[in-house]
C-alpha cells in the first residue's frame, strides 16, 4: 500500500473504529459486530505498525472504549441535577486483547512459559460474560461506591442503582479486609430480556438489541427504583492485586465468595493448553445452555507473583487473554426482502426471515448488505438461509442450504428504481450500493436526515421516528430549519399532543441553540462527515463561512481527511439548497462560529500556526487543546506559515526534514510549555479536553445528557486489568 493510500485508510478506519465504539458505550445501540470491529482494530494496528509516521496517540488503538455519556451542562452541580457524577478509578479499568484462533491461546500459553522460565504456574480459565463492567468499592465491610468502566481512568458513580440489584450485598460477612474494591460486570438474564422487550414494544418504545445493551441502558436509568425493577444481575471476576494481599486469583476469588460476594462458580484451575482447550470446547457447546450472555472464555496466569513477572505491554497484559466464540448460526426460512432507504440515499436489502432463536434473542430480520452479497449468495425468496449474529449483535445472513431449495423458490431483482420515490437509483463506480439521487425529493432520504439531525449526539432535540414521521406527514418539517418554525398552536393541534410535551419539545429546540459549531456541524448529515469529523473541521476553520470558502486543497490539509470527505464537504457547501438551510438554520440562532467555545486563556500563542508530531505526557488531542485555548492554530501540515513544528517522542521525519528545509523551528514540549502563561501550562483548560496518563491509552474495545465535570486523575503506580 501507497503511504497516500495508508493515510486515507487510518483516517477511515480510526472515524469508524470511533463512531462504533460510541454507539456500543454509550449509545447501546450498536450497529457493527464484535467480530468485525475487531477486524478493523487489527488491520489498524497493522497499518499503524507499517507505517509508524501516522501512528497517534489518540488512535483508537491506544485507548479504551468509554461508556461516559457525551457533557451538556458546564459544571458538576448541574450533572449531579441531571445524571450520574464522574469520579475517578482508584486504578485504571483496562481491557483484554482478544482472539478467536486457539492458536493465538497456543502463542500466549507459550511466551508466558518462556518468560517464566521454568517457575511453575496455571492458568485460572472464566467464563466472558456479555454485560456492562462494573466496579465496587467496600470500606469496613460497606458497600460505599459503584462505578462504571468510563474510560478506564474515570466513571460514571451509579452507586444508588447498584444498591439495587439484587445479589449484591451491602453489607459482608465474615474476615472481610478493612478495604477494597473489586470488579465484574453487571448481566440482564434472558427471561428478564424478554420480558423488557415485550414492555418496550407494548409502549412503542424501540426494543433494545439485546441483553449487553439492556443491562448497560438500565444500570444508567435515573430511578434507581426502576433499575431494581429490571432483574439484573452481578458476577464478579477480580480484585486488583493492590488492594488485597493473596497467592492467586483463584484464592482472591475464593475469599471474594466466602464474603458473600457474587464470584462465578464456572470457573476452573488447568494446567496446560489441553486442558484450556477442553474448558473451551465444553462452554462452546454449553454456554447455549446458560441463564445469560457469554462471548467467550477469558484465561488469565493464577499467581500473582508470575501475573507481576510477565507485566504490561503498551496495549494490554501479557498475562491474560480473552478467547471469543464464533459466532452462534441458525437456520431459518427466508419469507420475503424489503429494501430500505437510508438519509444518505443508499440502498440496503433487509430479509424478512421465519422467527428463530439466536444468542439469546428472536431473530426476524436480517441484512444482506448490498446487491453484490445477493448475487454472492444467490440466494431466492422461499430459501432456508443460515443466521449468523457475528459478536451477538447484529443477525446476517452467511449462506443458504441448498437441499431446502424448492422449485417455486423465487430469484430477488435488485429494484431499477427507489422503493420509496421511484427515481431511477445509480451506482457509483467506487461504491457496493445503490443510491436514490433524489436526495431532495426522496420522504425516507428526507425523514432519515430529520431523525439525524434531532439524534442526541447532534443537536439533541426530543423527538423520535413517530414524531419526524408526523411533521413529515402533516407538512410542518421536511428540512431541519422547519423544525424552528414549528409553534406551540401547530403541536397542540397535532394528534397526541398535550401542552406539556409540546413545550419539552420547544425547550429541546431553544436549548439546540446552545450547541457548538462541531456538533452543528455534524447534525447537518454531511455524507463521511462522522463527530470526529466534523469535530476536526470546526477546529481548523473556526466556522462555517470559512468552511464554504475552503477549497478541496485546504480541506486536504486537515488532519485524516482525504480526498472522498474533502470532495463531499466542498459539494455539500457548494450547493445553493444546502446553503439556503444553513442560512436559515443560523438565523433562527444555531451556532455556525466558535460563539460558546470555552474562551482562551491567554493570547501566547495568537497568530501561530502550530504543527503537532509525536508523542507527549498527553494525548495530542489534549495538546491540541492546549494550543487553541492559548489562541494558537493546529496545523496538519508543516509549511511557510507553520510557526514552529512541537515535536515530542518519535516525530515524524518527514516533518522535521521539511522544517529543516524551510528553516521553521522545531520546539520540545518543555520549551513549548515554557512559552505559555506560569500556571497556565497545563491545568485550566477546556473541561472537553482529555488527559490521559499513557498507561491508559491501551485498546479494548430523549432526556439532555447529563453534564460531565472536569477530569481529576489521580497518580496510579501500576495499571490492573478490567
Amino acid at each position: 500500500m501507497q503511504e497516500q493510500d495508508a493515510k486515507i485508510r487510518i483516517g477511515q478506519l480510526r472515524e469508524t473504529l470511533r463512531e462504533h465504539s460510541r454507539r456500543y458505550y454509550v449509545d447501546n445501540a450498536p450497529t457493527m459486530s464484535d467480530y468485525e470491529f475487531d477486524q478493523l482494530m487489527h488491520e489498524l494496528e497493522q497499518l499503524e505498525a507499517s507505517f509508524p509516521q501516522f501512528d497517534s496517540p489518540d488512535s483508537p488503538t491506544h485507548r479504551v472504549g468509554s461508556d461516559l455519556d457525551a457533557p451538556v451542562g458546564a459544571n458538576a452541580e448541574s450533572q449531579a441535577r441531571q445524571g450520574f457524577v464522574q469520579r475517578a478509578h482508584r486504578y485504571p479499568m483496562l481491557s483484554l486483547g482478544n482472539t478467536y484462533s486457539i492458536a493465538e491461546i497456543e502463542e500466549f500459553a507459550a511466551r508466558a512459559e518462556k518468560v517464566l522460565d521454568g517457575i511453575p504456574f496455571s492458568y485460572s480459565c472464566e467464563l466472558k460474560f456479555d454485560g456492562t463492567a462494573i466496579c465496587l468499592s467496600y470500606r469496613n465491610g460497606s458497600l460505599v461506591q459503584a462505578l462504571t468502566r468510563g474510560d478506564g481512568i474515570q466513571g460514571d458513580d451509579v452507586t444508588e442503582n447498584v444498591r439495587r440489584i439484587a445479589g449484591i450485598p451491602q453489607q459482608l460477612r465474615g474476615d472481610y479486609p478493612d478495604e477494597f474494591e473489586i470488579r465484574g460486570e453487571i448481566l440482564m438474564p434472558y427471561e428478564a430480556f424478554d420480558a423488557l422487550n415485550r414492555e418496550r414494544e407494548a409502549q412503542e418504545e424501540p426494543p433494545f438489541a439485546n441483553p449487553r445493551n439492556a443491562a448497560s441502558g438500565s444500570l444508567k436509568l435515573i430511578n434507581p427504583e426502576e433499575v431494581g425493577h429490571r432483574g439484573l444481575i452481578c458476577t464478579l471476576y477480580h480484585i486488583p492485586a493492590e488492594s488485597v494481599t493473596f497467592n492467586s486469583h483463584s484464592e482472591a476469588l475464593d475469599a471474594a465468595a466466602s464474603w458473600g460476594l457474587p464470584v462465578s462458580s464456572e470457573r476452573r484451575i488447568c494446567h496446560d493448553i489441553n486442558d484450556i482447550k477442553e474448558y473451551i470446547d465444553h462452554w462452546d457447546r454449553e454456554r447455549k445452555f446458560l441463564p445469560y450472555a457469554t462471548d467467550g472464555i477469558v484465561i488469565k496466569i493464577n499467581e500473582l507473583a508470575c501475573q507481576r513477572a510477565l507485566g504490561y505491554t503498551a496495549k494490554s497484559p501479557r498475562w491474560a487473554v480473552a478467547y471469543k466464540f464464533k459466532a452462534e448460526q441458525a437456520c431459518t426460512e427466508l419469507l420475503g426482502i424489503d429494501y430500505q432507504v437510508g438519509r444518505t440515499g443508499a440502498v440496503t436489502p433487509v430479509a424478512n426471515l421465519a422467527p428463530v432463536q439466536l444468542s439469546g434473542t428472536l431473530v426476524k430480520r436480517a441484512t444482506l448488505n448490498n446487491a453484490d452479497q445477493m448475487a454472492l449468495l444467490d440466494i431466492r425468496v422461499g430459501d432456508w438461509v443460515f443466521v449468523e449474529k457475528g459478536g451477538e449483535i447484529i443477525p446476517k445472513i452467511t449462506g443458504i442450504d441448498p437441499g431446502h431449495r424448492t422449485a417455486d423458490a423465487r430469484r430477488p431483482v435488485f429494484p431499477e428504481r427507489c422503493p420509496d420515490c421511484g427515481t431511477p437509483l445509480v451506482r457509483p463506480e467506487d461504491e457496493a450500493k445503490w443510491f436514490c439521487p433524489n436526495q431532495d425529493g426522496c420522504p425516507m432520504q428526507i425523514k432519515g436526515r430529520l431523525l439525524h439531525f434531532v439524534s442526541r449526539k447532534a443537536m439533541d432535540i426530543l423527538a423520535g421516528e413517530m414524531t419526524v414521521e408526523q411533521f413529515y406527514e402533516t407538512g410542518l418539517a421536511r428540512t431541519a430549519a422547519d423544525l424552528y418554525d414549528i409553534s406551540n398552536d401547530q403541536l397542540i393541534s397535532l394528534e397526541g399532543w398535550q401542552e406539556r410535551a409540546a413545550q419539552r419539545f420547544l425547550d429541546s429546540l431553544e436549548a439546540s441553540k446552545q450547541i457548538p459549531f462541531e456538533r452543528v456541524l455534524y447534525a447537518l448529515g454531511i455524507r463521511y462527515v462522522g463527530e470526529t469529523t466534523a469535530k476536526a473541521l470546526a477546529r481548523h476553520f473556526g466556522g462555517i463561512d470559512a468552511l464554504a470558502a475552503a477549497t478541496q486543497e485546504e480541506l486536504l490539509e486537515v488532519e485524516d481527511i482525504g480526498d472522498v470527505i474533502a470532495r463531499s464537504v466542498f459539494d455539500y457547501l457548494h450547493d445553493p439548497a444546502h446553503l439556503e438551510q444553513i442560512a436559515r438554520l443560523s438565523a433562527a440562532g444555531l451556532r455556525f462560529d466558535g460563539a460558546g467555545q470555552e474562551a482562551a486563556l491567554s493570547s501566547a500563542l495568537a497568530g501561530k500556526t502550530i504543527v503537532v508530531s509525536g508523542n507527549f505526557s498527553i494525548s495530542r488531542e489534549r495538546i491540541k487543546d492546549l494550543i487553541a485555548a492559548h489562541g494558537g492554530k493546529a496545523g496538519s501540515s508543516v509549511s511557510g506559515s507553520t510557526a514552529f513544528l512541537l515535536a515530542g517522542t518519535k516525530p515524524g521525519p518527514e516533518k522535521l526534514k521539511k522544517c529543516e528545509k524551510l528553516g521553521i523551528p522545531v520546539v520540545s514540549e518543555e520549551e513549548f510549555r515554557a512559552m505559555l502563561p506560569s500556571g497556565l501550562a497545563s491545568a485550566d483548560l477546556p473541561p472537553s479536553g482529555e488527559e490521559i496518563p499513557r498507561f491508559a491509552e491501551t485498546p479494548s474495545r430523549g432526556n439532555p445528557l447529563p453534564a460531565k465535570p472536569g477530569r481529576n486523575v489521580p497518580t496510579i503506580e501500576e495499571p490492573t486489568l478490567f
